[in-house]
């Protein structure tokens, strides 16, 4: 793999550390700082709407500026965030707290851009391997992050407060790694669908195929984030599960998120996206089954398991099909649009998920992510049903 690969995977490493420590703190510090407990996930909701407010412009000063500039300056936009967040928790600033979480999903906007960067420095036939090792690098924030959450937590008499300033140098950290990077002019890493001028996006969207795509990473994402962002809650506050198997559940769920992405690559390269991406759906509709089936840890470690390892598998889907259906001049818009899309629904699901679980209840909550899973079945069928057609016209 090029440098620009390897650049890529151990910025991934550092940067997403941020990521699981706000995801595991942010709704413990919510419960205590929130006038009401149906607010408690509204800073993991501003990092979830930072992202998805962030990826246009983000993607539009790529193309203006270049990627590695952007990728230093969304580093250090995480280390600002880390502060905000520290002096927030120091204050008791609920407000404050919530604006370092859109901080950190601005940041996270760029961080995004790192797996279509790796596909873009390498030939078409290794993309889907690039975009799976720059995940890899989620493997290793899996483990770092919600340490150094713990640890930090402890660190200093007012609690949580040096959680965020570990968040503050691993951001600074990536930004020094992302400085070796090297901006790539003409991506290699994609399959043309055919040649000519950059055409509008709404003609791209008319394609059913590449809503097959976006639908993998958004349904993929949404689920995953509704149901991450309440179990914290629902473990430690509801069935009063400790904050070191809360710890240990969340940890081993974004484990299972990056973890395959050290052969799902080569899955993708060997059996095509699609045939994956129903087994994504497959360990998502188990996920369900599983933790409606009773509250001890187990459940909820197998759940959380299986939910990441269905992400991994529809999210990395999503990104290797993608491509196939845009030119080198579209990449930035459709890039941009589809993480857009995809972090929009992200977005609703983490600002909904205190509040369906809050009145709702937990397996109300589980049960309204069935349609999701049926939804992505029918993209998926129409996609299909299209290519088919298109097959016998042309026979």
């Amino acid at each position: 793999m090029p440098r620009n690969v390897w650049v890529l995977t151990l910025a991934q490493a550092f940067a997403m550390s941020a990521t699981p420590m706000m995801m595991l703190l942010g709704g413990l510090i919510g419960v205590e700082l929130a006038p009401s407990p149906a607010l408690a996930t509204l800073p993991i909701a501003m990092m979830v709407i930072g992202v998805a407010l962030s990826v246009i412009p983000v993607s539009r000063l790529m193309r203006r500026l270049g990627r590695k500039k952007v990728f230093i300056s969304g580093a250090l936009l995480g280390a600002c965030a880390g502060v905000v967040a520290a002096m927030s928790t120091q204050l008791h600033w609920f407000g404050l707290f919530c604006v370092s979480g859109f901080m950190l999903g601005a940041a996270g906007a760029v961080v995004q851009q790192y797996r279509f960067a790796a596909m873009e420095s390498v030939a078409a036939v290794d993309g889907a391997k690039a975009a799976s090792r720059v995940l890899v690098g989620g493997l290793v924030a899996a483990f770092f992050g919600p340490e150094l959450a713990v640890l930090g937590s402890e660190l200093i008499s007012q609690p949580y407060v040096g959680a965020f300033i570990f968040l503050t140098l691993v951001c600074l950290t990536a930004a020094v790694i992302l400085s070796f990077y090297e901006n790539v002019d003409e991506p290699m890493g994609r399959q043309v669908v055919k040649r000519g001028d950059g055409r509008d996006l709404k003609q791209i969207l008319l394609q059913p195929q590449i809503w097959t795509a976006i639908g993998a990473a958004t349904i993929g994402y949404g689920m995953m984030s509704f149901i991450m962002t309440a179990t914290p809650l629902h473990m430690h506050h509801v069935e009063h599960h400790s904050l070191a198997d809360t710890k240990w559940v969340i940890q081993s769920h974004i484990i299972a998120m990056y973890f395959p992405s050290l052969f799902s690559g080569y899955l993708m390269s060997k059996f095509g996206p699609k045939p994956m991406m129903l087994v994504g759906l497959a360990a998502y509709g188990i996920t369900i089954v599983v933790a409606l089936l009773g509250h001890d840890l187990l459940n909820y470690w197998v759940a959380l398991v299986l939910l990441g390892v269905g992400w991994n598998f529809l999210f990395v889907g999503g990104t290797v099909l993608l491509p196939q259906f845009y030119h080198s001049d579209e990449r930035f818009k459709v890039q941009s649009f589809n993480d857009a899309f995809v972090f929009s629904a992200q977005a609703v699901a983490s600002l909904s998920a205190g509040w369906v679980l809050h009145n709702m209840g937990w397996e109300v909550m589980l049960v309204t992510c069935i349609p999701l899973i049926a939804m992505h079945l029918l993209l998926m069928a129409w996609g299909r049903i299209t290519v088919s057609k298109e097959q016998k016209l042309e026979s």
